[in-house]
């Protein structure tokens, strides 16, 4: 299924996705569950819309709608390593969403390549905190 997937959907490398990030044009989707954010940390500036979540949060007909998804906007999808981000990017257009990518190598390709990456342990509220 990945495979078919990723035969219709545009696969980016880090380096493109690192070019679309410093141009400013695509909101960048995380959709790793909560535990990998912690753990791994996130490319900066990512919007957290966990896999589990995502039909829901992208549809505006649902109570869920989050309004950073907007279908006319470019999106770039990420996993850890590729295979839900290319499901989650054809669910996308299948939903209406036309201009939708996903990073190929996934999270551990970013970080392979060197790319930037922030730590969101001071910021997760997932995690409890001694008073």
């Amino acid at each position: 299924m990945v495979e078919e997937a990723k035969q219709e959907i545009e696969n980016l490398s880090a380096e493109q996705l690192q070019a679309e990030r410093e141009r400013g044009d695509s909101v960048v989707v995380d959709i790793r569950d909560h535990r990998e954010l912690y753990l791994r940390g996130k490319i900066p500036g990512a919007v957290h819309a966990p896999r589990g979540m995502l039909e829901f949060w992208i549809d505006p007909e649902s109570e869920y709608y989050r309004d950073v998804f907007e279908p006319e906007k470019r999106y770039v999808l990420y996993c850890g390593g590729g295979g839900r981000s290319a499901l989650a990017a054809k669910v996308m257009k299948e939903m209406g969403y036309t201009d939708v990518a996903h990073l190929e190598p996934g999270f551990g390709g970013w970080e392979a390549a060197g790319m930037e990456v922030e730590d969101i342990k001071d910021e997760s509220k997932w995690v409890p905190r001694s008073s």
